[in-house]
């Protein structure tokens, strides 16, 4: 697969852009190399394909990201996209949320909703999937409030400690990966 970035950001060989994130080979070469390990496994281990794919779809429709969601979301089955943007829609907020332990940093402490998946999606999403949602969320908009308790719910799911590791993997790398394209999409309309 040719680099990822440059797909969901548009840019094509001898571009100006192109030039701009050759001067940044290692980053490059580095972002894509995680996106392998994460998507094109050569042992999925616990975490399916459709699994990571339907993450990463929920993460990039948090973030507000169309073009990275309508990405992940191409690869799932299509009653799995339609459940997932019906969830991103309930999910969406603001954030960050959460407080921090007792300290100078409690003065940022930031109170907001958290998220549950709807009866309707469970159904169609199965307890992993609804599971991994809801810790996506917390990951997305309580990075404060994660915790030893908050992840029993995705080990009473059927997931096992390594695919919770995958799962926040998968969250962490789409973060970086979302505010790569935003910036590369800005630079490229003044371009």
């Amino acid at each position: 697969m040719t680099d990822v970035i440059d797909t969901l950001v548009g840019i094509t060989p001898g571009s100006k852009l192109d030039a701009i994130r050759a001067q940044r080979s290692e980053a490059r070469k580095h972002a894509q190399a995680s996106y392998a390990s994460l998507f094109e496994p050569k042992d999925l281990g616990g975490v399916t394909a459709d699994e990571r794919h339907a993450v990463a779809a929920f993460v990039a429709g948090l973030h507000g990201e169309p073009k990275t969601g309508a990405f992940y979301a191409a690869k799932l089955p299509a009653g799995l996209g339609a459940a997932i943007a019906a969830e991103v829609a309930a999910a969406k907020s603001k954030g960050p949320y959460g407080h921090f332990p007792k300290g100078p940093l409690s003065t940022e402490d930031a109170p907001g909703p958290t998220w549950k998946a709807s009866d309707a999606s469970r159904k169609v999403l199965g307890p992993r999937l609804t599971a991994a949602f809801e810790h996506t969320h917390m990951l997305v908009f309580h990075p404060r409030d994660a915790s030893a308790p908050s992840l029993q719910s995705l080990l009473d799911a059927g997931w096992s400690t390594t695919d919770i590791v995958t799962i926040s993997q998968l969250v962490s790398f789409l973060s970086y990966q979302i505010r790569v394209v935003a910036g590369l999409s800005t630079l490229a309309s003044t371009l």
